[in-house]
């Protein structure tokens, strides 16, 4: 199953087409066959140093050969190098965006067939 399609990311609320069977809710992880809401209490993510190995294993795990990280609305939610790493030593290519031109990256992705994952903060 591909991964489900964003239909729009505003402050504070990431909305999936109703094809996906998910609600809306302010943060996401999106991979091939699913998703689940993003609750950053899981791996104790913080803004700084921000989105962790932990926070994106799950997306590997899952089959997603490409993963979009956002950095959120106001760039205020960190990517450390350390992660890009493990992902890419996982052979993953990542890519790193604000996360409405995030949105619209993955977006891409999956209109071309790509098993894409995503995480997704839709404030700060």
């Amino acid at each position: 199953m591909p991964s489900p399609k964003i239909d729009s990311i505003s402050w504070g609320v990431v909305t999936l087409l109703p094809s996906s069977g998910l609600p809306s809710g302010k943060d996401y992880k999106l991979h091939p066959n699913g998703g689940r809401a993003w609750d950053w209490g899981e791996t104790g993510t913080r803004h700084a140093p921000g989105i962790q190995q932990s926070d994106v294993e799950e997306l590997v795990q899952a089959g997603a050969e490409e993963v979009v990280l956002s950095l959120g609305m106001q760039l205020k939610l960190g990517v450390p190098e350390e992660t890009v790493r493990w992902l890419e030593g996982q052979g993953v290519k990542v890519h790193v965006a604000e996360t409405s031109e995030a949105g619209e990256i993955y977006n891409r992705l999956v209109e071309e067939g790509v098993l894409v994952g995503g995480l997704f903060h839709s404030t700060c």
